[in-house]
C-alpha cells in the first residue's frame, strides 16, 4: 500500500528511547535519523526533506513545542507526532492545537509503535495527494503566482474573474510584488489578447507622454493599442495635462479607441488623491476594480514556497541544499524589493555556492549582519552607515538619486563614497 520508504525524526533526549525508535521502524522498512539533541535536530529539519518527525516537547536547549511552530512555520508539509509523559499530557494537548498530528504516550511498546507508525504515514499520504491536487488546480489557474496566503489568492481570483470583461483595473502594490505581471495576465486571459498590450510609462516627460496619447501622431501608442490594452505604469505620476487627455480618450473610448486601462502603483492611491496629484473623476473612471498585491513582509506564509521554487529553477542539475543558517537569514530578512529581490538573491547564491550547499557567506552583505545574537558581535554604526549606503547606491542609477533617497547632498554622499572607499 505504501508507495515509497517515508523519511522519519526522531527528537528525544532520552537515547535508549531513540534506539527503541530505530530498531522498531527500520524493521517496517522506515528511514530513521534519531537525534538526541533538538540544536542539531533542529538544522536536520533544513538539511533534509522528512515525511514524519516524532518529538518530545520536553528538551533543552530548545524545547519541542518551539521546534513544532519552526516545523508548521517553515516546514508545513510534516506530519508532526507528539511523544509524551503521563506529566507532560497538557504540553502535548496544546501541540496538537497548534498543528501536530497525534500523542503518542510513554512508554512505548515496539508493537504499538510500529502500528501508530503505519497510521501516521498512510495519513500523511493521504494528506499530501489531497494537498496536490488542491495545489495543482491552483496552478493551473494561478500558475503564474506562486502564494499559499488568502488575501493573494483572493486577489487573483478577482484578477481572473473580470478579465473577460470591459472593466478598467488598478493595480496597487510595493515594487517586485508582480503588479506588471498580474496586468499581462489579465490581458492574456481576456477577449483581447490578440490585440496589443502596450505599457505608458508614466514617469516619463510631460511631451513625450502627451505625443502617445495623440490619435494625431500615426505612431502613438493611443494608435497601436486600439482594441487591446495599456497598462498605465505609475499611473499616480501622469501630468495634469496627460490626465486630462487620458480622461477624454475614456469618454470617447466606446466609439473611437475600443481601450482596456490597467493601471498600476507602488503607492498609496488615495494619498494622491487627498493631495490633488490625481485627479478624482480620473481615479474614478480607471478604478473600477481595485486589486491590492501584498509585500513578502505581509504574506510571510509564502517565503518557504518562494525560495523552494527558485532554488529548484535556478540550480537545473546542481542540487544544492539552503544550510539552516543561510535558510535563517532568508526568513529573518523583510525584501524590501519583494519577490524579484528573492528570487534574484536565490539565482545569485546558487551561482555564488561552488559545493552542494548555499551558506550565509553566498547571501548579500546586508542579510549576513542578520546574525548579530549579542554585544560581542555588535557593530558599529559606521559600518551599518557603510551597509546602507552601498544598498542605496545598489539600487539606484544616480548618484543624485541615490543622495535624495539617503536625506543627504550630492556633496555628502562623494564624501562618504570617498570615506569608505565605494
Amino acid at each position: 500500500m505504501l508507495n515509497r520508504k517515508p523519511d522519519v525524526l526522531v527528537v528525544d533526549d532520552d537515547k535508549y528511547l531513540l534506539e527503541v525508535f530505530k530498531v522498531a521502524l527500520e524493521a517496517i522498512n522506515f528511514k530513521i535519523d534519531a537525534i538526541s539533541d533538538p540544536t542539531k535536530a533542529l538544522a536536520k529539519l533544513y538539511e533534509k526533506n522528512y515525511d514524519l518527525v516524532f518529538l518530545d516537547l520536553r528538551m533543552h536547549p530548545i524545547d519541542g513545542m518551539e521546534i513544532l511552530k519552526r516545523i508548521k512555520t517553515d516546514k508545513p508539509k510534516i506530519t508532526v507526532i507528539i511523544i509524551s509523559g503521563n506529566s507532560g499530557i497538557e504540553d502535548a494537548l496544546k501541540a496538537v492545537d497548534l498543528g501536530a498530528y497525534h500523542i503518542l504516550q510513554k512508554p512505548v511498546q515496539i508493537k504499538e509503535l510500529q502500528f501508530f507508525a503505519k497510521k501516521a504515514w498512510e495519513y500523511h499520504e493521504i494528506k499530501s495527494e489531497l494537498n496536490s491536487l488542491r495545489e495543482s488546480a491552483i496552478l493551473s489557474k494561478k500558475d503564474f503566482f506562486l502564494t499559499n496566503n488568502p488575501d493573494m489568492m483572493k486577489a487573483l481570483e478577482t484578477a481572473l474573474s473580470i478579465a473577460d470583461s470591459k472593466i478598467n483595473v488598478l493595480i496597487q502594490g510595493e515594487s517586485g510584488t508582480g503588479k506588471k505581471l498580474l496586468a499581462e495576465k489579465i490581458h492574456l486571459n481576456s477577449p483581447r489578447s490578440n490585440f496589443p498590450l502596450v505599457v505608458l510609462n508614466c514617469m516619463a516627460s510631460e511631451d513625450s507622454i502627451n505625443k502617445e496619447l495623440d490619435s494625431q501622431v500615426e505612431s502613438s501608442k493611443i494608435n497601436e493599442v486600439k482594441n487591446g490594452t495599456m497598462i498605465l505604469d505609475e499611473v499616480n505620476s501622469l501630468p495634469q495635462s496627460s490626465q486630462e487627455r487620458i480622461y477624454e480618450i475614456l469618454s470617447q473610448n466606446e466609439k473611437k479607441y475600443h481601450v482596456r486601462f490597467i493601471s498600476i502603483t507602488n503607492t498609496n492611491i488615495e494619498e494622491t488623491l487627498k493631495e490633488k496629484i490625481l485627479r478624482e473623476d480620473l481615479y474614478y473612471r480607471l478604478n473600477e476594480v481595485k486589486i491590492k498585491l501584498l509585500s513578502i513582509k505581509e504574506r510571510p506564509e509564502d517565503i518557504s514556497l518562494l525560495i523552494d521554487h527558485y532554488l529548484h529553477e535556478a540550480q537545473g542539475n546542481k542540487k544544492i541544499r539552503i544550510t539552516s543558517d543561510a535558510m535563517h537569514l532568508l526568513k529573518l530578512y523583510r525584501w524590501p524589493g519583494n519577490v524579484i529581490e528573492l528570487k534574484n538573491t536565490i539565482y545569485s547564491a546558487v551561482k555564488l555556492s561552488k559545493q552542494d550547499a548555499i551558506e550565509p557567506l553566498h547571501l548579500p552583505e546586508e542579510m549576513q549582519f542578520l546574525t548579530i545574537k549579542d554585544d560581542k558581535e555588535l557593530i558599529t554604526l559606521e559600518e551599518i552607515e557603510l551597509i546602507h549606503i552601498k544598498k542605496v547606491l545598489n539600487r539606484t542609477s544616480d548618484y543624485k538619486v541615490a543622495a535624495r533617497i539617503l536625506g543627504i547632498d550630492a556633496a555628502t554622499l562623494w564624501r562618504k563614497r570617498k570615506k569608505y572607499n565605494i
